[in-house]
């Protein structure tokens, strides 16, 4: 006779799901509040980028994308994954510094940044029992960034990454990175613009810096918990997905701040 504790454990799907549906709705939390302080407004920030910037924006991106998923990965030997408060204030401070040189320390700046956030979205794929070397993890780590940032107020799209895969080849990475690579330019362009304000530049970058961090985990731990649910509850991904747009419907969807 099979004793009770051996038996398999069902699982809440409604309960997971609210859950997961209660970090998407609040994603960002006190890293948005941070913002708050700084005030202002987002709108027109990345018209005020010179224009070689602008231009080159989306380019920058794919190669700050490229780069930051093999430095994340190849640093993960050396340098173990942290406390999310303690990826907060490292984003933060990275953030500070690139913003105190005004522009070309914010660009300098990018990169880095790019890899910590990948970092902090592989640490969250290790937490629900994913491997970060896996070729299908790495795409979805960099799929996180499809979802809209903190200051966007594209709330319907947000919900796009949660069930794109791209199909595994030799060129999936390219391919899935040139797909979020245009959401993911306004974001940091946002940033840049954010950072290049005189004065402001510092305080602009750590405070961007500490919200995006704690949003981009955010979305990590819908990610992943989604996926992680699907193969707990032996659901399909694509049915999760549709009950999971049911509880986070658009109008219910949390205020963005902007900076």
């Amino acid at each position: 006779m099979q004793i009770e504790s051996d038996l398999p454990k069902s699982v809440d799907v409604d309960a997971r799901l609210d859950q997961l549906a209660a970090q998407y709705k609040g994603a960002g939390g006190v890293g948005i509040n941070v913002l708050n302080l700084i005030g202002g407004s987002a709108e027109g920030l990345i018209d005020k980028l010179p224009s070689a910037v602008r231009r080159n924006l989306e380019t920058a991106t794919i190669k700050a994308l490229g780069q930051a998923m093999k430095a994340a990965t190849s640093t993960r030997s050396m340098v173990p994954d942290q406390k999310s408060w303690l990826n907060q204030a490292a984003s933060a401070a990275m953030g500070a510094a690139g913003g105190a040189g005004g522009l070309p320390t914010a660009l300098a700046e990018l990169p880095v940044t790019t890899t910590l956030l990948l970092r902090v979205i592989q640490g969250v794929a290790v937490e629900q029992g994913f491997d970060p070397l896996a070729e299908n993890v790495q795409f979805d780590c960099v799929q996180v960034f499809a979802a809209a940032g903190p200051l966007s107020d594209d709330d319907g799209a947000d919900l796009g990454f949660l069930s794109a895969r791209i199909a595994l080849s030799g060129r999936a990475m390219q391919a899935v990175i040139a797909k979020v690579a245009p959401k993911l330019a306004v974001v940091l362009g946002q940033k840049l613009a954010a950072q290049a304000v005189p004065v402001l530049g510092a305080v602009a970058g750590a405070a961007t810096n500490y919200a995006y961090t704690s949003y981009y985990e955010d979305m990590a731990h819908v990610h992943f918990g989604l996926r992680k649910l699907a193969i707990d509850a032996d659901i399909p991904h694509e049915d999760l997905i549709d009950r999971f747009r049911d509880k986070v419907g658009g109008k219910h969807l949390p205020q963005r701040t902007k900076v």
